[in-house]
């Protein structure tokens, strides 16, 4: 035996079994390497196991550490052992687990499309994980022999390819690619000379992308959406956006605590293995995040370091490949789970859920502990640094990958700090379902609070089937407050157990009032989306009725939620806005296969304001009954009449018949009556004051009049013949009756054809059309109602570009109200309106909004548009006095005050029964007018016989109880004024 003698300083000689202060030195450096690897192995077994208690429970960390002891057990075992036995071990652990990768195809459990597993009873066992152990240990025995280095390659590449053909085959190209990377890591750190290595790695990166050929349709899905940075929930991105979403979630201490977190963390696939640093980030917070990789870059370092101990090449090689494959076995999880790289399928060593995995790294930690420790004991026996060389580009390598994983830290805080926000956010929004709670409709009054329509009184019953299926004394609670039979309550919600809530019941307002206060989870209730219409058909065509929104509906109102129940007609539609309210929410957190787990937040709605209208509803029953009796007895077929206050313009009463049913509208639309309603004549679903046009005969005088007032194209006081007839241009047209000679305001008592045939030819087209055009005519007058008509009013220019033709005849008749001119019977009430006052005024039903017991607030009102002319009206004005004083108006001499009016007769087309319809317009008193009244019956007959009573007769009304009709209850605030700029 060898015996060398040194001296120390002022010490005896030491024998060859005695040793240096060196030599203890590196002894005592081989002992603490050991506690520092096996500390930072030990923390991440830890926090693996933490990780797997949050997520999968006791059962998963039993299995662990059942592999975890064994592990550790091999450790102990391969950490005494002499270095000697690293051959035999090598083959051993190669050649077992290329016969387990071969029993793996005969025998092995198939899950996810790949047979990799092998199962004995409760126990398993994954080769390919042996298969990295043996591979490591034999390349190191052959990188690192004394054979030329031609051979040491060819013998390594034939020892390598078994293993990652047999588990490429599995498919297990994730543990292939790992065999081949580690391959080529041995060849680069074993000093293979590179005039034989960089061919071999050319060759290699020129065949990668022909692995993509062997990618099953998953793998290249991952690799899609990698490059692609998809994120939609049927692509591996989604994947990705779940790990960032936790790694955003988990905040420096995790949720681990908050009441959220067993919902969300369902919503991480793979967190138990693949995705297990972003589930330890969620759990417990980016410090455990950043212990991990603190811990995982110094079990690197400390591998790559212990390649300096080893007395053989053989020992150099096993630690420093062992190194090369732990920190790619970091990085492709860690990039994975921060989008950086594609999930390959690999978890992160020690910290995810693998027990083969676990027992293999931890002996592979033994065998390089060993042999560590085992070269610090022999320092003698060790080749000398010629004869053992370092591995190449070794510590290159670790500080690339120790730059490489501060990077990831770098840009996993950055995630946090920049996306954190908008992560969390998603992570909420994924696992939060809401459902609808609709807010009450507004009730609709007229102008003193009597109700004209409201919802129903009952209230409907929903809940959560999930929240209930598990809460039987929930159940009966809710069966004793609802009435409802325990059984019958339970086979409603599982018969709907596969929607996010159903109806379990329909109760009175005081019992849902209960179940209400009652506080039940997952209970709540709505209100009923049907409307009731105390006052039957009567204000149908004003108030309109409600429906699930369309398409149309959700395009006008942005944001309208899907299955609303909006107005779909008349104030119904047109206030809208106020009358819906806010809808409310109740929402839960749900599991990802959309299960709800428990309530998550739950909003109240809040109800829609009531709406006054400027309606009085006793003048509407009056106005109405007239104006049926009025169709009734001339045998026409429709009808429309309205009451308004000039000044303001307030409709106080708007009557339209024949009129619909609103029931009939739903929700839920009644089919069979609403087909019956279709096929009545009189187009009942229309509103005949403002989407019905006819020619509006002689009340049409007024306009032509007041042209005559602003032009003077014949002194109003001017007495000219007129006669029974007229002839112009060959065609003769005749008067009602015959007059002697008349001036304008005599004209307009007698309702003088010829005169007014004389009068437009003086005047012209366009001057009747200019003054029309100010008076409302051929334009909407504005009223807060939808689908107003426009009517028409032609101008020999208009006609002509639309086709037709402009005769000196429609000149003469277009004088009474005939030819290239329709209007409806509101146009008329607004142009009555404006010759009695001055001014225009815009139609308004909409008074205020508001609530009984909270007040009211005045609805703006637009301001009337003062007419150029209108000091010149007075003898437009006479002539209607004249009209009512002695003329064909002279019904109104019946009124308490002084009025004055125009009636009309004229020839529609449209008639159903060939009489003239009836035109009837009136404002009173005329000096200082309170109201104007309109109406219209279409083959009503002489205005003065039909339309004549519907109007004195509802005037009579009026001013009977005229204080009583414009009462209101306090408004907050007075209309503001809307200029016509503002318009």
């Amino acid at each position: 035996m060898l015996s060398v003698e040194r001296s120390g300083t002022g010490g005896p000689t030491a024998g060859p079994f005695r040793r240096t202060s060196r030599e203890l030195r590196r002894i005592a450096a081989g002992l603490t390497f050991d506690a520092i690897a096996v500390l930072a192995a030990g923390v991440l077994l830890l926090l693996g196991l933490l990780n797997l208690r949050a997520v999968g429970g006791s059962d998963l960390v039993a299995q662990q550490v059942t592999a975890i002891l064994v592990g550790l057990l091999l450790l102990v075992i391969l950490l005494a052992s002499r270095a000697t036995l690293l051959p035999l071990l090598g083959w051993a652990c190669y050649l077992t687990a290329l016969g387990l990768l071969v029993a793996v195809h005969l025998a092995g459990t198939e899950a996810n499309g790949a047979r990799r597993w092998l199962f004995a009873g409760s126990l398993s066992l994954q080769p390919s994980e042996l298969a990295k152990v043996g591979l490591l240990l034999v390349l190191a025995q052959v990188l690192g022999s004394s054979r030329p280095p031609g051979r040491r390659v060819a013998l390594a590449l034939v020892l390598a390819l078994p293993p990652i053909a047999l588990t490429a085959v599995q498919p297990d190209l994730s543990t292939a690619t790992l065999l081949t990377t580690l391959t080529l890591a041995m060849l680069v750190l074993a000093r293979v000379p590179w005039r034989i290595l960089l061919p071999l790695l050319a060759g290699a990166a020129l065949a990668a992308p022909l692995g993509v050929e062997l990618l099953r349709p998953y793998q290249l899905d991952r690799l899609h959406a990698f490059l692609s940075g998809s994120v939609s929930t049927d692509s591996p991105g989604f994947t990705v956006l779940q790990a960032h979403v936790a790694l955003a979630s988990g905040g420096l201490l995790g949720m681990r605590d908050d009441p959220r977190y067993p919902v969300l963390a369902e919503y991480l696939p793979g967190r138990e293995n693949d995705l297990a640093l972003a589930s330890l980030v969620e759990t417990y917070g980016l410090i455990a995040g950043a212990v991990a990789l603190v811990a995982a870059i110094a079990l690197v370092w400390r591998l790559a370091l212990a390649s300096r101990g080893p007395r053989t090449r053989q020992g150099t090689l096993v630690a420093a490949g062992f190194a090369a494959l732990f920190a790619t076995e970091i990085i492709v999880p860690i990039g994975g789970n921060l989008g950086l790289l594609p999930i390959a399928g690999v978890p992160f060593p020690l910290l995810g859920l693998g027990g083969t995995a676990a027992a293999a790294h931890l002996a592979a930690l033994g065998v390089v502990l060993g042999v560590r420790r085992e070269g610090a004991r022999n320092r003698l026996w060790s080749l000398p640094r010629w004869g053992n060389p370092r591995p190449r580009l070794l510590r290159v390598g670790a500080l690339t990958v120790s730059c490489v994983l501060a990077g990831f830290a770098a840009y996993g805080w950055r995630l946090n700090a920049v996306e954190g926000d908008t992560l969390r956010e998603v992570g909420e929004v994924q696992m939060t379902r809401c459902i609808r709670i609709p807010a009450e409709r507004g009730v609709i009054a007229d102008r003193h609070g009597t109700v004209l329509t409201r919802d129903a009184t009952e209230r409907h019953v929903v809940a959560v089937p999930a929240l209930l299926a598990d809460q039987p004394d929930v159940v009966d609670r809710l069966a004793r407050l609802t009435g409802r039979a325990p059984d019958r309550l339970r086979r409603a919600a599982l018969t709907g157990a596969d929607e996010l809530s159903v109806q379990v019941a329909t109760v009175p307002t005081d019992v849902a009032r209960r179940v209400e206060a009652a506080g039940m989870p997952g209970v709540f209730t709505i209100p009923s989306a049907r409307r009731v219409h105390p006052q039957g058909r009567l204000l149908a065509s004003v108030l309109g009725f409600v429906g699930v929104a369309t398409p149309a509906d959700e395009e006008r109102t942005p944001g309208l939620p899907l299955g609303a129940t909006v107005g779909r007609a008349g104030v119904e539609q047109q206030y809208d806005a106020v009358l819906r309210g806010v809808d409310g929410k109740l929402c839960v957190h749900v599991h990802p296969s959309g299960v709800p787990v428990d309530v998550a937040d739950r909003v109240e709605p809040m109800p829609g304001a009531d709406l006054l209208l400027t309606l009085d509803l006793g003048l509407q029953r009056r106005l109405t009954a007239e104006l049926a009796r009025g169709i009734r007895t001339s045998g026409g077929d429709l009808g429309g009449a309205v009451v308004m206050a000039p000044k303001t313009g307030q409709v106080l009463a708007m009557a339209s018949l024949p009129s619909y049913d609103p029931d009939v509208y739903g929700p839920p639309i009644k089919g069979k009556q609403l087909s019956r309603a279709g096929r009545r004549g009189g187009h009942p679903t229309l509103d005949h004051v403002t989407q019905v046009n006819a020619p509006p005969g002689s009340v049409f005088k007024l306009v032509v009049a007041a042209a005559n007032a602003r032009y003077r194209a014949i002194p109003p006081k001017a007495v000219i013949p007129t006669g029974g007839s007229f002839t112009y241009g060959g065609h003769t047209f005749g008067n009602w009756a015959s007059f002697g000679p008349q001036n304008m305001m005599q004209a307009i008592a007698w309702s003088n054809d010829v005169y007014f045939y004389k009068l437009a030819l003086q005047l012209g087209p366009e001057r009747i059309h200019r003054v029309g055009t100010a008076l409302g005519v051929g334009r909407p007058t504005g009223i807060d109602l939808p689908g107003e008509s426009d009517g028409y009013f032609g101008t020999p220019r208009s006609v002509v570009r639309a086709g037709g033709i402009w005769y000196g005849g429609s000149t003469v008749i277009m004088g009474i109200g005939q030819g290239y001119v329709t209007v409806t019977p509101l146009q008329v009430a607004r142009w009555t309106s404006g010759i009695a006052t001055g001014g225009l005024t815009t139609p308004r039903l909409g008074l205020a909004f508001g609530t009984e017991a909270g007040g009211y607030t005045a609805l703006p009102t637009p301001a009337p548009e003062r007419l150029r002319f209108a000091h010149r009206l007075a003898p437009v004005q006479r002539g209607m006095l004249e009209a009512a004083t002695y003329g064909t108006a002279a019904r109104l001499t019946l009124l308490p005050v002084q009025a004055g009016g125009k009636t009309g007769s004229s020839e529609d087309p449209a008639s159903p029964n060939g009489e003239p319809d009836s035109w009837y317009t009136a404002a009173a008193p005329l000096r200082h007018p309170a109201v104007v009244a309109t109406s219209f019956v279409r083959g009503g007959g002489h205005g003065s016989e039909t339309s004549g009573p519907v109007v004195v007769t509802t005037l009579q009304h009026f001013f009977a109880h005229r204080a009583a009709v414009l009462a209101t209850p306090p408004l907050a605030t007075a209309p503001r004024v809307i200029t016509q700029a503002e318009r």
